[in-house]
């Protein structure tokens, strides 16, 4: 580890975590608040997967195209070797697909006094805690945790609905694969059952033309 990332007690380091379903806002959020570092005069950086390319090669974007610069990490270890010297604040975007390592890695950047949002969505498409999302919720000092739109009844949504027949438990997608659901209106078996009909179908054809 590069020897700038030792313990320093210089500055009060500090982690807030953005969680939430697909289209809840998270990005947003986080574009908004490295904005704010940007017009405080803060050195900034910003990170992304580089499996999240939904929108953008290059930056974080959100669902309605709003964009900002950020650096593209294969792994969470990935970021100390492209950390610019001496950042006042860290964005981290769609940390969700980061590998567990990103929670050692965002405990040791706000250790050493750095300003550290983290981005997520909070649960997967089963509706299960989503990779190392709540570690990083646990050991956040501030959550944000944000809402979108049910599709279906329009009540406040906290779960992201695969609307496709898919089974793989990390497909990059938008509007067209996903939308938000309610509690009440979530179904994590939905894209199974797709799968399974489509698989039927598939196999009638098959017969057919035999």
């Amino acid at each position: 580890m590069p020897d700038r990332f030792y313990k320093s007690n210089l500055k009060q380091g500090w982690v807030e975590v953005i969680a939430g379903c697909m289209f809840s806002g998270k990005t947003e959020e986080l574009i908004r608040q490295i904005r704010r570092a940007e017009l405080a005069k803060l050195s900034f950086q910003v990170f992304k997967p580089e499996i999240d390319n939904r929108y953008s090669e290059t930056a974080v974007a959100s669902h309605n195209q709003n964009t900002f610069p950020s650096t593209l990490v294969n792994s969470a270890a990935d970021i100390y070797q492209k950390l610019k010297p001496n950042v006042d604040v860290i964005g981290i975007d769609e940390a969700q697909f980061f590998d567990a390592e990103i929670v050692d890695v965002v405990n040791k950047l706000s250790d050493n006094g750095k300003r550290v949002f983290v981005a997520g969505l909070d649960t997967d498409w089963k509706g299960r805690p989503f990779g190392p999302m709540p570690q990083l919720m646990a050991i956040a000092e501030e959550l944000h945790k944000l809402h979108a739109i049910c599709l279906v009844c329009g009540a406040p949504a906290t779960r992201t609905q695969r609307l496709i027949p898919a089974s793989e438990e990390i497909l990059v997608g938008s509007s067209e694969m996903y939308e938000a659901r309610c509690r009440t209106h979530f179904d994590p078996d939905l894209s199974l059952r797709l799968a399974k009909t489509k698989s039927k179908t598939k196999s009638s054809e098959a017969q057919l033309q035999l």
